[in-house]
């Protein structure tokens, strides 16, 4: 859904959940100006039991002149509605129309605006993202792509705030779009300031107090539970950054219960478990979950909880994800590890077309860089052999243009003019961050076509479990393989160990077989 097919509707009412947070005033805050700056008649509400009281949120609204209203009395103010119905248009943002955290307003035409797993299905006018850290980020890349660039401050100033609270500080953010809001939004860095000291009240210190005192630990794997009370996301935060810090606790799972789910906070201090990828497992087929290496988090949606273990409790689910998670994978270190090839099978790379980079092409040598992808931040430095490939599905991965040149054959054709390349079909384009000066450019902009020459050959074996390898080129961060994925591992280097997703596989390799 675009924003350009909800502009016929006049007036506009946006309301955002019940008992609102930052994203959610933030992103309906961004709606609210914008419908505003197109002539429409518009107006900017929320319902519930209680009034915004959070010192955070009222300092919020002081600041940054946010003009919402609350609707104390859901029938008092129905009647003043034609027909009881809000008329023209019912946007609710950061939740869905009909699910139980939102006060249901009957309207004549409803549209929803989302980044949470998708609860509603019967809503024609949706856009529902939920691999995204915030609505606000939602709502921001649907602005830009109505053409709307966000140059007033105190909206710039909400929208990063909304992406702050909703990520816990920006610890769990996975998604390069959030990434890319943070970086273009103009922001009053001292009200973000203000407001983050605004943002425990005693009553949460308790909270934190008291939950720290209760956890599971277990020593076998060293990881840590807790279970808080409902309190706002940046108290798991806190709580998981200082259970953490124990000595023998090597990751850490915080969480709490709400209205319409669990919301969790997860910490890693080791380099074999990646707090966002320990996330995502987590809330694999239940949720989301995403972050950084040491700090991730995630949601899990309680109408998918309880359909997937109707007989589990929360403290008893966390542990036997962590207990699977631990139990269920082997740890490979290339630089050492000697591959058993025994059953494997010889496999050569298909000539299919591919991207390729030359690094000095883009940036001087020396040039700190960090390349986007969908699949998380790629540091490196320029340097003069430096080739930056471009996968079968828009990934990317280093290059050395010694081994560049023996695999592929390079041509001057632009990555664009392939016919029917996936190009065309990237998600998100990856992008060049100049980090010395800020700069950011597109990398498909430099890329050219390459064809594998037939010179790589491999060993391969599909996977039947999780397997995490430390690849001789990365030695901190590992590539993770699941079942049906391939383990594989160069002929002419028996330390090129590496993952293949199972769709990528089989469409850029093809076995060797014998001739009879």
């Amino acid at each position: 859904m675009k924003l350009s097919e909800l502009t016929a509707y006049n007036p506009i009412t946006i309301q955002c959940h019940d008992n609102p947070d930052a994203d959610a005033i933030a992103s309906g805050y961004a709606l609210y100006v914008y419908f505003q700056s197109i002539g429409k008649e518009v107006r900017f509400i929320y319902c519930g039991r209680n009034r915004i009281q959070k010192p955070n949120l009222l300092l919020m609204l002081e600041h940054l002149n946010i003009p919402i209203s609350y609707i104390e009395d859901k029938r008092s103010f129905l009647e003043n509605e034609p027909g009881g119905k809000v008329q023209g248009l019912l946007i609710t943002t950061d939740c869905q129309y009909g699910a139980g955290n939102v006060t249901c307003l009957p309207a004549e035409n409803v549209a929803i605006i989302d980044h949470h797993q998708v609860e509603i299905r019967d809503v024609e006018k949706s856009e529902i993202n939920p691999h995204l850290g915030s609505c606000s980020t939602l709502v921001w890349s649907m602005l830009r792509e109505a053409g709307y660039g966000i140059r007033d401050t105190k909206l710039g100033t909400a929208l990063y705030y909304g992406l702050y609270t909703d990520t816990n500080q920006f610890s769990e953010i996975y998604n390069p779009l959030d990434m890319d809001m943070r970086e273009a939004l103009p922001c009053e860095k001292s009200l973000i300031t203000l407001f983050r000291n605004s943002n425990l009240s005693l009553h949460e210190m308790e909270i934190a107090g008291v939950a720290m005192i209760r956890n599971i630990y277990n020593d076998d794997y060293k990881y840590g539970i807790i279970k808080a009370q409902p309190c706002d996301p940046n108290i798991l935060g806190l709580i998981s950054d200082f259970l953490n810090q124990v000595a023998e606790v090597n990751c850490c799972v915080v969480y709490n219960e709400l209205k319409d789910g669990y919301k969790f906070s997860v910490r890693s201090c080791v380099k074999e478990v990646q707090a966002n990828e320990l996330a995502a497992f987590l809330a694999e087929g239940v949720g989301s979950g995403g972050g950084h290496r040491e700090k991730a988090g995630g949601f899990i949606n309680k109408v998918l909880y309880e359909e997937m273990y109707p007989t589990l409790h929360s403290e008893a689910f966390f542990s036997e994800r962590l207990n699977d998670y631990f139990d269920h994978c082997r740890i490979i270190y290339a630089k050492d590890y000697d591959m058993d090839i025994t059953g494997m099978k010889s496999y050569v790379k298909k000539q299919v077309p591919l991207g390729y980079v030359e690094a000095t092409d883009v940036l001087p040598v020396g040039t700190p860089i960090t390349i986007r992808t969908l699949e998380g931040d790629v540091d490196m430095v320029v340097e003069e052999d430096l080739v930056i490939m471009i996968g079968i599905k828009g990934e990317v991965y280093p290059n050395l243009r010694e081994k560049f040149e023996r695999t592929y054959e390079a041509t001057q054709k632009s990555y664009g003019q392939e016919e029917g390349h996936i190009h065309d079909n990237l998600i998100y384009e990856p992008t060049i961050h100049n980090r010395a000066t800020g700069e950011v450019l597109k990398l498909t902009d430099y890329a050219k076509i390459c064809i594998a020459s037939g010179g790589t050959h491999i060993h391969a074996k599909e996977l039947t479990g999780r397997v995490k390898v430390f690849t001789a080129w990365d030695e901190e961060k590992y590539m993770l393989g699941r079942e049906g994925d391939y383990l594989a591992v160069r002929c002419d280097d028996k330390h090129d160990i590496y993952v293949v997703e199972r769709d990528i596989f089989f469409k850029t390799y093809e076995e060797i077989r014998e001739h009879a």
